[in-house]
């Protein structure tokens, strides 16, 4: 056994157990950071095999980086809705300033003063695929298609109306209305009500809703536009006759056909009903106002929807995730993010909630899976080995001292 075997041999326990506190270190310091992934140490013997029966020759030791990353952190609530949490398997696909894709679970997503699309604190912008053309079909196993994912340039929108409802009561006791009259001279309809509609440029219509009995268990409506009330139109926009059996309810078809400036409106009035009771009318279409998007919200599939000043909801990207047969060798990157290697395997895009993927929880945010006090642990247990591979080291080198005395 050679003494210069022994002081290789301390010197490498002492390497091992320096980069044993060097992930201990880059882990504590971590400890709060979203999304991070915990770095371990794992050690391996290496033997060197005796020359000769008795003769020992002391090896040394090796260490392995292996990265938990595909060990889930705990789950936190936010109050922001843009902050992203997946709960399960799969990564975000974000990329850097130079349109580099990578993969992360850090999903702090804010949007960015200057361009407007979703980055993280680390830098990196959110990716998704654009549904202004419809439902995305994504390339299973590259980034092709993906665009940074960017509410704010919808600008604003308007949406004309095509379907109106009426729903209600009509007085089974209404007294009828004498033949020959037309709505709106005299007392010549029932009953008047308004419905509120929008054109393509999001203007409102307000349409004239004339509602006459005209027999026993028949009713007639006739819609006008209400811009055309002080002079009556010859036709209305569409007209309907409401015919009731002896319950009250319809037994006539219930949708009218409405034309309006080059367009038609569908009304349903399927709902009324003629029982023995007041008037009870409630109405309402579709379409809205010119309005602007106000903020955005994130569906557990990954759609996310752009929120309008008047509350309405239009899905404009889809966030996939994509996946790894083994995350454990991606390779982690500045700003806690991943690429993939050849031991990983090839990256798979898919969205949420399918092929084993997780689902997106808006509104929280994956915290780091390190255990501090596993660390710390960890730590004192490095920190003693350390000072046992030190004494090894000096006590071969004073018995090395010891033998070269000898020669004096």
């Amino acid at each position: 056994m050679s003494l210069f075997g022994v002081l290789r041999t301390g010197v490498s326990g002492m390497n091992a157990q320096s980069n044993r506190i060097g992930t201990i270190s880059e882990n504590v310091q971590n400890s709060s950071t979203t999304g991070y992934k915990r770095t371990s140490t794992e050690f391996s013997s290496l033997l060197i095999e005796g020359s000769e029966s008795g003769v020992y020759n002391s090896g040394a030791v090796e260490t392995v980086l292996r990265r938990s990353i595909s060990e889930d952190g705990p789950v936190a609530v936010t109050s922001s809705a843009s902050d992203l949490a997946i709960q399960g398997n799969g990564f975000f696909v974000v990329q850097d300033a130079n349109e580099r894709p990578y993969l992360t679970r850090a999903g702090n997503f804010v949007v960015d003063g200057p361009t407007g699309n979703l980055v993280n604190t680390g830098g990196f912008t959110l990716m998704g695929y654009s549904l202004a053309n419809g439902e995305p079909t994504p390339t299973l196993n590259t980034f092709d298609g993906l665009v940074p994912v960017n509410v704010t340039s919808l600008g604003m929108q308007a949406r004309a109306t095509a379907t109106g409802e009426i729903a209600g009561n009509l007085p089974a006791d209404a007294t009828p209305v004498a033949a020959g009259t037309a709505p709106p001279a005299g007392a010549a309809f029932s009953k008047k009500t308004q419905l509120a509609t929008y054109d393509p440029q999001g203007r409102k219509v307000l349409l004239d809703v004339y509602l006459t009995k005209t027999g026993a268990n028949t009713w007639s409506a006739s819609v006008y536009e209400s811009t055309n009330a002080t002079s009556f139109p010859a036709t209305p926009l569409g007209s309907l006759a409401l015919t009731f059996g002896a319950d009250g309810r319809l037994t006539s078809p219930g949708t009218a056909t409405l034309g309006l400036g080059g367009r038609t409106i569908a009304l349903d009035m399927s709902g009324v009903t003629q029982l023995a009771a007041a008037y009870d009318l409630k109405g309402q279409a579709d379409g809205n106002a010119a309005s602007a998007v106000k903020g955005s919200e994130f569906a557990a599939d990954g759609t996310v929807y752009a929120i309008y000043e008047d509350g309405s909801r239009v899905a404009a990207f889809k966030v996939p995730l994509g996946d790894v047969t083994s995350p454990d060798n991606l390779t982690p990157r500045a700003g806690n993010v991943f690429e993939t290697t050849p031991e990983s395997g090839t990256v798979q895009i898919g969205f949420a909630t399918t092929g084993g993927r997780g689902a997106i929880k808006s509104g929280a945010l994956e915290q780091s899976n390190v255990d501090v006090s596993a660390e710390l642990t960890a730590m004192i247990e490095s920190q003693t080995v350390y000072t046992a591979n030190s004494k090894v080291f000096m006590t071969s080198n004073e018995m090395l001292d010891t033998l070269m005395n000898l020669k004096r």
